[in-house]
């Protein structure tokens, strides 16, 4: 699953979110009333900055290895909101204690700290150094023997990545900005994600709220810490791939060899507490059909439907099956929801249109931002609205600004990509930026209902649409990869800013703030995500099917790139028919599901059907992370069943402690890595009957 179904993809409400916002009609803004508000300018502070950059370096090694390992990514605005807080509050109130606080800490500084954060580790997911730039560097051009040649492989190195996405990133943040008023106040769009994340920050700055957080913070030190301690014990028994904690065959070596094992990964276990039990369930449901099932069938095959003779790597072996299926699904669940989303977008336009035309009948006059004077939209039915809007309009950002920003942008980068990217060539770049806003309002709109990012989906068609452009003699492989980058930096950057403003509007964060915001954690995103991942590549080798960070979605997204210069008449026997298959399982499900949620509402049976997004990850890697997942939800469900206050209150900061602690200790293992430094012991399971023949061996 990629940020499409997680958050920030992916996609992508969790538990605690949803319980949040349950709150929303609670008035707020009455225990704020004889708090002021500080102007724009004193709501982004040097420490405000300084601690945004420090934290944007544990998450972009956070999402950096989620993308290097299975590329599930959970929602990060509460983790950013909650981290940020303790930070500043920790420092703040040392310095309150020796006399010298200057400012206090406000939930308007709180908000463009979380805004910067979160826009920084948006990059790393969005920079495709884990997906498409990886899917162009000849280690993962190797894992296959199509479209392995010189025009269609690209070396890596940071100065054109970094380039690259200077280039591409700033342009998503012009292309619906004009947008944010119909987007937050006149359609008064959700964005789950954003909503939970402010009336978190909210919470935290009331009277009510302070002792809460305090106890938050504490609980999320000491998940931290153990995670952290606990991953550096694991170390010393992991010398060499195959050794450690992270391969204990704890269902049976025979499950082993079909990735049915729990890894003691922190990550994944605080991933699962985060992520809704639906989506845990799904994965594990893909492991068992795909590792359980179908694996184990087609290697019966061997020989017969593929040469006995391929490597295991191979594209045109068993290798192939695992990854062209999991890209069927994936394209049919994409393709579902971007078209039920445009119906959706469509639909609740016209909905607008005519209420706007028959409020318009009864009351024509309007304000000068353009909405009715007698509106819902202007005259608010509470405090709460009515102080939120008054400083959501009050720091306008010119509508000429966006357009001029877009156009500027989008110049440079038509002429800086065909540089970088000498396939692509520069009316490709343009044709991009043309159909790129369009695609970029549907995709906020419909994160704005539902949620759900489909960033990558798009980005994925936009490899299909540019491969089989350019061709595969002129380098349609590198050319795909390279479209799908622009149009996922445009599309992706789009939803995550209008999901910030909601969390500005809430929180009367200033709008320029926000956009500044936004603008500095790009800017830090486009360095520290290509520093990051080189600090991974050149420390493990990353894209190895069964090393620790195999990068899947580097081969599958050159996958598809090939699907579009080649065709499909390269796959192994039967391949197609199966992925045909499962593309046309996704949409069906899909259907199912929103049919039953839409008519069947007594047993709300539509909950427990799983979600083909999900269910098709494991096909590639295996279920070890499912399983892990898996027992993030059972704890906290039994938590929940325990002390369910209690299990609301504290789970996200438990579950933060655990990715973040577990994710840090990467930084010192990389480094021990390159230095040459290694485990001393080697914790290996084997079968009482090889035991014995190494038994023999050693006793010569």
């Amino acid at each position: 699953m990629e940020r499409s179904v997680s958050k920030r993809g992916n996609t992508q409400s969790d538990d605690f979110e949803v319980k949040q916002m349950a709150k929303k009609k609670v008035i707020v803004e009455e225990a704020f009333k004889t708090t002021p508000v500080p102007p724009w300018t004193k709501q982004i502070t040097v420490r405000a900055m300084v601690t945004s950059f420090l934290l944007s370096i544990v998450f972009n090694f956070i999402v950096c290895k989620l993308n290097l390992t299975t590329g599930v990514i959970p929602s990060l605005n509460v983790a950013a909101g909650l981290m940020g807080f303790a930070v500043v509050k920790g420092y703040t109130a040392m310095i309150e204690k020796c006399g010298l606080l200057k400012q206090p800490f406000t939930r308007q500084e709180n908000t463009v700290i979380q805004t910067c954060v979160v826009a920084s580790s948006g990059i790393a997911f969005s920079s495709g150094t884990a997906s498409y730039i990886l899917g162009m560097s000849p280690k993962i051009a190797a894992q296959g023997d199509e479209g392995n040649t010189p025009i269609n492989i690209k070396h890596l190195d940071l100065g054109w990545m970094i380039g690259f996405l200077f280039a591409v990133s700033f342009v998503g943040l012009f292309s619906i900005m004009a947008l944010r008023k119909m987007m937050i106040i006149k359609y008064k769009l959700t964005y789950p994600s954003g909503t939970a994340t402010a009336y978190l920050i909210n919470s935290f700055h009331t009277p009510k709220g302070a002792k809460l957080a305090k106890k938050q913070v504490s609980v999320l030190f000491k998940s931290f810490c153990f995670s952290f301690v606990f991953a550096f014990f694991q170390w010393f028994f992991a010398t060499a791939d195959g050794c450690g904690f992270s391969s204990f065959p704890t269902f049976g070596l025979k499950a082993f060899a079909h990735k049915f094992y729990f890894d003691f990964s922190s990550t994944y276990v605080g991933v699962g507490m985060i992520c809704p039990f639906m989506v845990n369930i799904s994965l594990l449901v893909g492991s068992i059909i795909s590792w359980g099932i179908m694996w184990p069938l087609i290697e019966q095959k061997k020989g017969i439907w593929y040469s006995a003779n391929l490597s295991a790597s191979s594209l045109h072996g068993i290798q192939g099956y695992r990854v062209f299926i999991a890209i069927a699904m994936m394209l049919g669940d994409g393709l579902f929801h971007v078209v039920y989303m445009l119906c959706l977008t469509t639909k609740s336009l016209a909905t607008h249109k005519s209420e706007k035309k028959l409020d318009s009948s009864s009351s024509p006059s309007t304000n000068p931002d353009g909405l009715e004077a007698g509106s819902s939209e202007v005259v608010s039915a509470n405090y709460d609205e009515e102080r939120r809007m008054e400083y959501f309009l009050k720091d306008q950002i010119p509508n000429w600004v966006a357009l001029v920003g877009y156009v500027a942008l989008a110049a440079i980068s038509i002429i800086a990509v065909p540089f970088i990217f000498p396939q692509l060539k520069w009316y490709h770049v343009l044709v991009a930026y043309l159909i790129a806003p369009v695609l970029a309002f549907c995709n906020a709109y419909g994160c704005g209902l539902s949620d759900w990012s489909l960033a990558s989906n798009y980005g994925k068609f936009a490899i299909i649409i540019f491969s089989a452009w350019v061709g595969l003699d002129r380098g349609g492989v590198i050319a795909g990869l390279a479209a799908c980058g622009v149009m996922m930096s445009i599309v992706s950057t789009a939803s995550d800013l209008m999901q910030d403003f909601k969390t500005g509007y809430l929180t009367l964060s200033s709008p320029r703030s926000m956009f500044v915001s936004q603008v500095f954690g790009t800017a830090m995103g486009c360095v520290m995500s290509p520093l990051v991942f080189w600090f991974f590549y050149k420390a493990y080798p990353i894209g190895d099917p069964g090393g620790a960070y195999p990068a899947p979605y580097g081969l599958m997204y050159r996958g598809i790139a090939l699907l579009g210069v080649e065709g499909v008449s390269s796959l192994p026997k039967n391949c197609v028919t199966l992925a045909v298959s499962f593309f046309a399982a996704a949409i069906a499900i899909n259907i199912i599901s929103e049919l039953l949620q839409r008519y069947e509402t007594k047993y709300r049976i539509y909950r427990f059907i799983p979600s083909p997004m999900c269910m098709a990850i494991p096909f590639y890697l295996g279920s070890y992370f499912a399983i892990d997942m898996c027992v993030g939800s059972l704890i906290l469900f039994l938590w929940q069943r325990k002390n369910k206050q209690k299990a609301d209150d504290f789970a996200p900061a438990v579950a933060s402690g655990l990715i973040c602690g577990d994710s840090l200790w990467g930084v010192p293992a990389a480094i021990l890595a390159i230095v040459g430094v290694k485990a001393p012991i080697c914790m290996k399971f084997l079968s009482a009957s090889v035991n014995n023949k190494v038994d023999s061996l050693l006793n010569g």
